[in-house]
């Protein structure tokens, strides 16, 4: 089997990257590579990933910046990008491989948010619909590409954010989607901290304003985070 190369972009996630990297020991264990990529933690991140990932990368902080800092140093024949607070199903690698079979060469996972708030089995469902639909995906769903994909469409655009949107649009020109009805699960942490409806409400906003021309920087900041300067 092809190696799958699974790229973890993190910053000051001493709570959460033990568990994340445990649960891809079983992928680790069939020949997955896994790289956890640091984009500068302060709170002893890279300290706990290193005796659980294959490799440990440095890169400027910036999620796009780091997932292609990953991307460069990756063996794989396959890279999945993958969030810290998103888990794989167990078969991951024989469902990635088996969809690339199809002839196109990229694709995502149907998604479940975790949490307690009952409208977030509902903002999954849409968000699945929607990316069937539209042909584009999101970070949360576990994009993955084969290498030769990725080159060619030069990886993810530098932006502060919305890189993942970009990108899967200059897929879709490569290849159609593979789009696995195999969920992956990620936390609902951000829509239950910030409020469910106006999360999403927000998200929607933004992903407008991209659209129509918006700075991704000045949209980063409305979305609550700050781009290095």
């Amino acid at each position: 089997m092809p190696c799958l190369s699974i790229i973890m972009p993190v910053l000051d996630e001493a709570k959460e990257i033990a568990d994340a990297l445990a649960a891809l020991s079983p992928l680790r264990a069939r020949g997955a590579e896994i790289i956890v990529v640091d984009g500068g933690s302060r709170d002893g991140t890279p300290d706990l990933a290193c005796p659980l990932a294959d490799r440990l990368v440095v890169a400027p902080r910036g999620r796009a910046t780091q997932m292609n800092a990953g991307a460069r140093v990756a063996q794989g024949d396959v890279f999945v990008f993958l969030h810290v607070d998103t888990r794989l199903p167990a078969n991951a690698d024989r469902l990635v491989f088996e969809g690339l079979r199809s002839g196109s060469v990229w694709g995502r996972f149907d998604v479940s948010i975790a949490g307690e708030n009952m409208l977030l089995p509902v903002i999954a469902a849409f968000m699945n619909w929607r990316s069937r639909l539209t042909g584009i995906a999101t970070g949360d769903q576990a994009i993955f590409v084969s290498r030769e994909a990725f080159a060619q469409v030069g990886g993810f655009p530098e932006i502060a954010l919305l890189e993942d949107i970009t990108l899967t649009a200059r897929l879709k020109h490569v290849s159609r989607p593979i789009n696995l009805r195999e969920h992956v699960t990620t936390s609902g942490r951000r829509w239950e901290q910030h409020g469910v409806v106006r999360t999403t409400l927000l998200m929607w906003r933004l992903r407008l304003a991209y659209f129509l021309g918006a700075d991704p920087t000045r949209l980063a900041r409305r979305y609550g985070y700050v781009p290095p300067e």
